[in-house]
């Protein structure tokens, strides 16, 4: 047993911090790509088009499937959640992520905007597919969690300093709960609340 895991830990939902991400990324790649398609660029339109199209498709696959094997082995050894973990909720799991990754959210944007000097949408389209690829991460990981009736978790302590890398090697175990227990649904989306009868 790790140093510390006897004690009560805050906790954060993997799929939580996986989906993070999801949006920003998604979002500044598709105004960069709408911004960059208005400049001519070196290739011109069609040619960045079609390659941005490939660029999407290619950091889909990749964002989706990366470290997919890392993530199922640390959750066939979860260990179950000590009743005095606290759970953190998936706003402040959201909110720590996204001003972690701010400066690198930004600069990603402005590189995406320059690029469509050269290549006309190319660079947004390659952020909106990072996007696209942790949300299917997110969603393989909510399947999962349905399948083995389980949400997963993970140590507040053990993630980066900006509030990522569920799967980093600072990650010994993850943790696991109940399906209900928490404020986000399998796959970090936001729990529905049931409508009262």
């Amino acid at each position: 047993m790790a140093r510390g895991e006897g004690r009560a830990q805050g906790l954060a939902r993997v799929a939580v911090v996986v989906r993070a991400g999801a949006a920003p990324l998604w979002w500044a790649g598709v105004f960069a790509a709408g911004v960059g398609v208005l400049v001519p660029g070196v290739t011109g339109r069609r040619i960045g088009v079609m390659a941005g199209a490939a660029l999407f498709i290619v950091a889909v696959a990749v964002v989706a499937y990366t470290r997919r094997k890392r993530y199922t082995d640390l959750a066939r050894s979860a260990a179950r959640a000590g009743k005095h973990d606290v759970l953190q909720d998936r706003a402040v799991t959201v909110r720590n992520w996204r001003r972690g990754h701010r400066w690198w959210l930004l600069l990603a944007f402005v590189v995406a905007l320059g690029a469509s000097f050269a290549v006309p949408a190319a660079g947004g389209m390659l952020l909106a597919g990072a996007g696209t690829g942790l949300r299917l991460k997110a969603a393989w990981l909510g399947r999962r969690e349905r399948a083995q009736d389980a949400l997963l978790w993970v140590r507040v302590d053990w993630l980066a300093g900006n509030g990522g890398r569920p799967a980093g090697k600072a990650v010994k175990a993850y943790r696991s709960t109940g399906i209900a227990a928490g404020d986000a649904a399998p796959g970090g989306t936001r729990r529905r609340t049931a409508a009262l009868v």
